[in-house]
């Protein structure tokens, strides 16, 4: 300010050194700015594009999981009526076609126990010690002080994890305690005391049994089954029955309906989805100018359309209508899935909802959902590819900060040292100009007097 004064003032040198001084500075900060520029806009847009292809790997990865355990993908068993049972195909199992029928003739349930009356839940009902005894298993229950009263005894029961549950109702007549087991004859329990003061939470004896255990009772093509529970998964193969309502008389049709609809719309989607994940690890090969990380998850990306990831035949989705277009992206042929699907439907249904048993496991028959969901652990793990790749570029922009910063206070140093040596010159040359008036002036007055 006082240079560009003193310029204006016809002081000094008459050059304007603070523009100058500001015009040099920015000749050599502002190369450096944009160098930095640069370098920071590409590494930020690395960052985002690996960002965007780890976020879709394992979006997709996680929702074809959950498609696979819904079991949706796999054919589902058919009920005739089902407000008399249920029936739902297990992930993991084959159901091979199968068609029956189910007779339910009786319906599981647990014990239930009444006792008597009290005036209210906190009052006390008698210290000592009781037995519950579930089948022939016996479990100590303690009473005392501290939890003399209806809710004590309550809470003692439960405490005793018995699988017997205890709960305390109240109404217009008081409080009461009720008493409830698992499903099933062998769950049936008693419960006993030597103490006077308890005698009326015993049974048999003082408390009123509401409803007996019994076992489910069912037919399956007419052979007799009894089960504990009213869910049922070991009597029909790959198909797990939930027996809602007594129906003697009245056998149940069970059927298949096959899932091939639902494939094809699945598998439509995976195209999708599978298109917009490599348009964005392509994205993300460009912004990391071909890092090999990305160039290797592509090509893992790719080979999950070919490989064989079941023991069966078809065993790939090339084979049941996936395949690869000249540019990466993948299409779909419903005409080979239809063929497929007819000659095969089980084969075509494990490479989305594979078979588990001794001999079908997750290394011979991983199936679509695990191969993709054991490739994002691979790559989007702590230490993983991704994980690593992002790391490393997370420091590459922070070791430009670093840089940048540094660079910033070597030019601020280089224009105070400008500031300091112009501003010197310019005094200089500014005092050289006075001597040269004056002289001036002594000169003139010296040659008017002679």
């Amino acid at each position: 300010m006082v240079s560009s004064i003193a310029y204006s003032l016809g002081y000094g040198s008459g050059i304007d050194v603070t523009k100058l001084v500001t015009d040099l500075a920015a000749a050599s900060r502002d190369p450096k700015v944009a160098v930095f520029d640069t370098r920071d806009k590409a590494v930020q847009s690395s960052i985002s594009a690996v960002a965007q292809a780890r976020s879709d790997l394992e979006g997709f990865a996680t929702s074809l999981t959950n498609l696979v355990s819904g079991g949706t993908l796999q054919s589902q068993p058919n009920v005739a009526d089902t407000s008399i049972l249920d029936a739902k195909a297990r992930v993991g199992a084959s159901m091979a076609g199968f068609s029956g029928t189910v007779e339910v003739t009786q319906l599981a349930r647990g014990q239930t126990l009444a006792s008597d009356f009290v005036a209210a839940a906190t009052d006390p009902v008698g210290q000592g010690a009781m037995t519950l005894t579930v089948g022939t298993t016996p479990y100590s229950i303690a009473i005392g002080s501290g939890n003399d009263s209806l809710n004590g005894v309550a809470a003692a029961i439960n405490d005793a994890k018995s699988g017997v549950t205890a709960s305390v109702v109240t109404d217009t007549a008081g409080a009461r305690l009720l008493l409830k087991g698992a499903t099933g004859a062998a769950s049936a329990f008693t419960l006993s005391s030597s103490d006077p003061g308890l005698s009326k939470f015993t049974y048999p004896g003082a408390m009123t049994q509401i409803q007996s255990a019994l076992n489910a009772e069912f037919k399956v093509d007419g052979l007799f089954y009894s089960r504990a529970s009213n869910t049922i998964d070991n009597v029909v193969p790959g198909i797990t029955l939930t027996l809602k309502k007594i129906a003697v008389g009245n056998p149940v049709s069970i059927g298949v309906t096959r899932a091939g609809d639902t494939l094809k719309s699945t598998i439509a989607d995976f195209v999708s989805v599978f298109n917009t994940l490599k348009g964005h690890i392509a994205s993300a090969r460009t912004a990391t100018r071909g890092d090999q990380t990305m160039q290797t998850l592509d090509r893992q990306i790719s080979e999950l359309v070919s490989q064989p990831i079941t023991s069966g035949s078809p065993a790939s989705l090339s084979a049941i209508g996936v395949k690869t277009n000249r540019d990466g992206t993948i299409s779909f042929d419903q005409t080979v899935f239809n063929a497929a699907y007819a000659s095969a439907p089980d084969a075509v249904e494990a490479i989305f909802s594979p078979r588990r048993d001794a001999t079908h496991t997750t290394t011979t028959d991983p199936g679509i959902g695990t191969a993709l969901a054991a490739l994002n652990t691979t790559a989007t793990a702590t230490n993983g590819s991704l994980d690593t790749l992002a790391t490393r570029l997370t420091n590459q922009a922070k070791a430009l900060t670093n840089d940048r910063a540094r660079m910033e206070a070597r030019e601020t140093a280089y224009k105070a040292r400008l500031d300091k040596q112009f501003g010197g010159i310019d005094s200089s040359v500014g005092a050289l100009k006075a001597t040269q008036s004056y002289l001036t002036q002594q000169i003139a007055v010296w040659t008017s007097n002679k």
